[in-house]
């Protein structure tokens, strides 16, 4: 069975208008690279699909969600501090990118695809009860409370490259001993949101479940290479059932918002060796977003990268 892949205007619309990091050309720069390299033809289409408010509020608090559904009739203000605009229509957008992610992850459940990528997802920055960095819900918590709640699914592993930290991630399951985490990014005292030291393992019966491994501004492939067999034979002696791979590409030289020099080759090289693992302890139940990354050459690259370790 060939990798699915959840792409469409439906899904694209997340994204806060011309002049943010974050707009909505970001999928088409994908699909276009990805149509250049004759990979749209190697994978299965999925349609975008958008989740109800009762699946966003496996992860987040009613009176966020409402808030969310309030702002998106006006479009007006911010949904935090001043990175994530309103815009008519947000929360169906942001639940698009929920519900695309659900829809991947079931087909997977099902065994009626082999891996998936979500493009526009991974929004790791979202708390249970507010917005935060761009990321209006997060995907990623939905997905994890309801691999727990639909399917009794609970060791789970959540690896993440992107630059900026998991923190929404990270926090929300930080006591949780049964969600393994892996994040390599940029450290703290560099870059947003200044969180993800490596003293921060996990708290109370999660303690040495968590991995976070941060990297300093310009740190380039050699040194990730170095680092990374120490978090692969972490993930392998977890022992997962599903894993969720955050693939952001801010990480890659020449982001215009972030400080790390890696490569495109490097987010293939980490879907391939996340594979091996998946087949090895989770029946190939691999699920990739796409997470952050403004710079579209790159973005493009990096996620391409990724399919064709997939394939």
């Amino acid at each position: 069975m060939p990798p699915c892949v959840v792409v469409g205007p439906r899904l694209a619309r997340y994204g806060f208008g011309e002049g943010h990091p974050f707009g909505p050309d970001r999928m088409d720069a994908f699909w276009a690279e990805a149509r250049r390299r004759g990979l749209d033809v190697k994978v299965e289409r999925l349609e975008p699909v958008e989740a109800n408010a009762a699946e966003i509020e496996r992860f987040h608090t009613p009176e966020y969600v409402a808030r969310v559904q309030a702002r998106s009739r006006t479009g007006e203000g911010f949904l935090d501090y001043g990175d994530t605009p309103a815009f008519p229509g947000v929360f169906e957008a942001a639940a698009t990118v929920v519900g695309s992610m659900l829809a991947a992850m079931r087909r997977l459940l099902q065994g009626t695809c082999r891996y998936a990528f979500v493009p526009i997802a991974g929004l790791h920055h979202a708390r249970r009860d507010g917005a935060a960095g761009f990321c209006v819900f997060n995907d990623c918590g939905v997905v994890i409370e309801s691999l727990r709640m639909e399917h009794g699914i609970r060791r789970i592993a959540y690896v993440d490259i992107d630059a900026h930290h998991g923190d929404g991630v990270f926090y929300a399951f930080e006591a949780d001993p049964d969600l393994c985490i892996v994040d390599f990014h940029e450290d703290g005292r560099y870059l947003y949101p200044g969180t993800g030291s490596a003293a921060e393992t996990g708290r109370g019966p999660a303690a040495g479940t968590k991995l976070n491994v941060p990297l300093p501004p310009e740190a380039d492939d050699a040194l990730f290479h170095r680092l990374w067999p120490a978090a692969e034979d972490f993930l392998d002696r977890f022992r997962p059932e599903f894993f969720l791979f955050q693939c952001g590409a801010d990480s890659i030289a020449g982001d215009p918002i972030t400080h790390l020099n890696l490569s495109p080759a490097l987010h293939g090289f980490v879907a391939g060796r996340l594979r091996v693992l998946a087949e090895r302890h989770a029946q190939g139940r691999l699920l990739a977003a796409g997470g952050g990354g403004y710079n579209r050459r790159n973005l493009a690259i990096a996620w391409c990268k990724v399919l064709e370790a997939l394939l």
